[in-house]
């Protein structure tokens, strides 16, 4: 199959062994009640296997709601597929699965949410840092605070728990150009993840919606680490494509991310972008 036949939205992919993997929130029904995640796979990017279903979470006890976001990380031993789930309280929040095999079966991993159980949260990624201590990466939604946050929180080494409380990166309103709204009225954060550039540069890619269209921004770290401030930087995509993340192809670097944000012809967009040190362009 070709990849405009593809409906998922927040893609992600990771290349392992000469193979393209592409992880992703089913389509229909906007990843609600969906029972799992579905594995494409790839040699060139242009042509697809057919779907095969990596996470059953109607098994294994997580299609209580949302089924959004997976992204998979080969992390030490094996590789952890982060994920958002309903939890039993009724709220979301990222839950870590693990298999030894990008295509699965990925199984549940961490007891629960990691993301702190009385928050409503959402995209957790992995960031491990160039000590190797790694951090999960997450949304604080705007469902529950009305201005969401993007927040980092260190994971202990197995990944199966976090390893202290969350800190705050940034609002969603401190995006300059965000629209200044009135009391009450949400900013919206999603799909946070975490890129270092050839000069060092710790860059933040994050989506929301600028002008009513849903947009992929960049936001630079200030001392090249999670604790540092981050400064926004220019949006890369802002016609209603985002929740991306950053891959290789024979050395290219490629963003994709889904277009257009409405249910049902969303579809994963490849396109190749340019490392200028401390920011990132569109080729």
């Amino acid at each position: 199959m070709k990849l405009r036949d593809i409906n998922i939205r927040d893609p992600f992919v990771l290349f392992e062994d000469g193979t393209y993997y592409l992880y992703g929130t089913r389509g229909k029904n906007f990843g609600q009640k969906t029972a799992g995640f579905d594995v494409y796979t790839s040699a060139d990017l242009e042509t697809w296997s057919d779907p095969a279903v990596c996470f059953d979470s109607a098994a294994n006890g997580c299609n209580r709601h949302v089924n959004w976001a997976p992204e998979v990380h080969k992390y030490r031993d094996g590789y952890y597929m982060f994920a958002t789930f309903t939890a039993e309280s009724g709220l979301r929040g990222t839950y870590i699965l693990k298999a030894d095999s990008p295509r699965g079966p990925f199984l549940p991993w961490s007891e629960g949410p990691v993301t702190p159980k009385e928050w409503e949260c959402l995209d957790g990624t992995l960031y491990v840092d160039p000590d190797g201590a790694p951090y999960m990466v997450f949304c604080h939604e705007h469902t529950q605070i009305v201005d969401g946050t993007i927040e980092y929180m260190p994971l202990t080494q197995d990944l199966r728990a976090a390893a202290g409380r969350p800190k705050t990166i940034f609002y969603g309103s401190s995006m300059p150009l965000a629209e200044k709204k009135p009391a009450g009225e949400h900013y919206i954060t999603d799909g946070p993840f975490l890129y270092r550039t050839k000069t060092g540069a710790l860059l933040l890619l994050w989506a929301t919606f600028l002008g009513g269209r849903y947009a992929e921004c960049v936001a630079r770290s200030d001392n090249g680490g999670i604790d540092g401030r981050f400064e926004h930087l220019p949006p890369l995509v802002t016609d209603d494509g985002g929740h991306g993340m950053l891959f290789r192809k024979d050395g290219k670097l490629l963003l994709t991310f889904h277009a257009p944000n409405r249910s049902l012809f969303e579809r994963p967009q490849f396109r190749e972008v340019v490392d200028c040190g401390d920011h990132l362009e569109q080729a």
